[in-house]
């Protein structure tokens, strides 16, 4: 009996001897137990030592093996032999990245646009530092010095807590390829979910990135992003709320304007 095979084009480029990228056509024993994943260390072990990815938890926690598959973007501790097979699997590094090497691609802009939004709770003592002419009451602790918290105001942003910054939303934006600058979908759910925070008070400090040209107005909402989301994050939910509120402040501020304002 014929062993039963399947294809696998990879998208193959290493800096220091490639011009450009090109694919490699790989043929391994199908198992229909077998993840993309398992494909690929399969291909490393035995085919190949020098393909090269990243990967960690295997259980679509870590987000460190997010991919292109057959043109969408997906994990691929969670992509199965058994869903694409007699046909060829074609596998290629997230879009809008600069590619590093093989399915490995550069993501410092990822991380700086995470660390623009100030992803962690700005207490009431840091924002008056941050900001001293704005008075902020500061949310009572608790006797052991903790806050409470309602399961009313946990449900406000638990959603956009989800993200596992697999990057697979940032590949699946027309806007990245579009305006790189654009601070991302990830990035702006994620600031999105410290502002609806009770024990927040960073919310005057993430306006000027979420807020910004680059923000939450460079987003066409197409909504591939959420559709792509392997955590159901939908930051295209995150990112229409912030444009609500953000056209809520600017009618606000005729109405009641500022003092010093005009």
């Amino acid at each position: 009996m014929t062993e039963q095979t399947i294809k696998l084009e990879i998208l193959r480029y290493n800096p220091e001897a490639d011009n450009e990228p090109s694919f490699g056509t790989f043929e391994i024993p199908y198992n229909e137990a077998w993840s993309l994943l398992d494909a690929l260390e399969y291909i490393k072990d035995e085919l190949d030592s020098s393909l090269t990815y990243r990967w960690s938890c295997r259980m679509a926690v870590c987000g460190s093996c997010g991919m292109v598959v057959n043109g969408r973007p997906q994990l691929g501790c969670e992509t199965f032999l058994r869903d694409h097979y007699p046909n060829t699997i074609k596998v290629e590094p997230l879009a809008n990245f600069p590619i590093e090497k093989d399915l490995i691609v550069d993501a410092t802009g990822f991380i700086e646009k995470l660390e623009s939004v100030k992803p962690y709770i700005i207490d009431a003592v840091d924002a008056m530092k941050a900001n001293p002419a704005k008075k902020v009451k500061e949310t009572p602790k608790n006797e052991i010095g903790t806050y409470n918290q309602k399961p009313a105001e946990l449900g406000l942003f638990k959603q956009f807590s989800m993200c596992i910054n697999c990057m697979l939303c940032y590949s699946a934006c027309p806007q990245m390829g579009l305006n790189p600058m654009f601070t991302g979908p990830a990035a702006l759910a994620l600031g999105h979910r410290y502002n609806l925070d009770s024990r927040d008070h960073g919310s005057d400090e993430r306006t000027e990135v979420i807020q910004d040209k680059n923000g939450v107005w460079s987003c066409t909402f197409v909504g591939y992003c959420s559709e792509v989301c392997p955590k159901n994050v939908d930051p295209a939910a995150a990112i229409n709320q912030n444009k609500a509120q953000g056209a809520q402040d600017w009618a606000l501020s005729f109405l009641m304007p500022r003092k010093g304002e005009k």
